[in-house]
């Protein structure tokens, strides 16, 4: 049986990422984590780079997952074009991995039972993208942009909590109590993204790739022009 060689792609965030793996278990990963968001300069170097190393072409692959948001508009733009313009050319199946989930399976295995991972992505001001889930890495609820405040996360005072991701800093500023574990430098990365793809590639669930978009939650606003005299 021939292994299962997928190029994962994660650009939601500042951190543009991108890892071979086989079988599931990475074996090359470049990423670099630049508030400039270097993103168009160093994605395609980076898939060079990790193919090269392996001796790999990009007609070698059986699949290309993409981190699809939430998270930076742009980042998840230049990373879909990306995956989308090499499965078209290649005839490669394409597969979209939910950004919150992938960067919830950091904690998969360092927590116990009974405990919930919150991964929270940076939506500006005191706005958050996020979702629950268990320590298995199941969802207990849907994707949310979400204000926080105070009293948020309140229902799950009884459970052991677990922030992690670029929104966590300012929300663990505010929250009262003590149940929680806070994990503010984390963010998603193509590492996280090996597991999943493997698992979705057997079960054969692919992306529509003419049809496929970026999970954006919220729609794109940019900046108001300036009035001209």
């Amino acid at each position: 049986m021939n292994t299962i060689k997928i190029l994962s792609i994660e650009t939601s965030t500042t951190n543009c990422s991108v890892a071979l793996s086989i079988d599931g278990k990475n074996d090359v990963i470049k990423e670099e984590n630049s508030m400039n968001y270097s993103h168009s300069e160093k994605l395609h170097v980076f898939i060079n780079e990790v193919l090269q190393e392996m001796n790999l072409k990009v007609h070698d692959l059986h699949a290309i997952a993409i981190s699809k948001g939430p998270g930076s508009y742009t980042g998840l733009r230049i990373g879909v074009s990306s995956a989308k313009g090499l499965c078209y050319a290649c005839n490669l199946p394409i597969i979209g991995i939910p950004t919150l989930q992938s960067l919830a399976h950091q904690l998969k295995g360092k927590t116990s039972k009974e405990d919930l991972i919150i991964p929270m992505l940076d939506a500006r001001r005191m706005e958050v993208y996020t979702q629950t889930f268990n320590s298995s890495i199941l969802p207990k609820n849907p994707t949310a942009a979400k204000v926080l405040d105070e009293k948020s996360f309140m229902e799950l005072q009884n459970y052991k909590l677990h922030f992690i991701g670029n929104g966590v800093a300012k929300f663990k500023t505010i929250y009262p109590l003590n149940n929680a574990s806070f994990y503010p430098e984390a963010l998603p990365s193509a590492n996280e993204m090996s597991e999943i793809a493997f698992e979705k590639f057997n079960l054969g669930e692919f992306e529509d790739l003419a049809y496929f978009e970026p999970y954006y939650l919220k729609d794109f606003k940019a900046g108001k022009p300036k009035k001209r005299f």
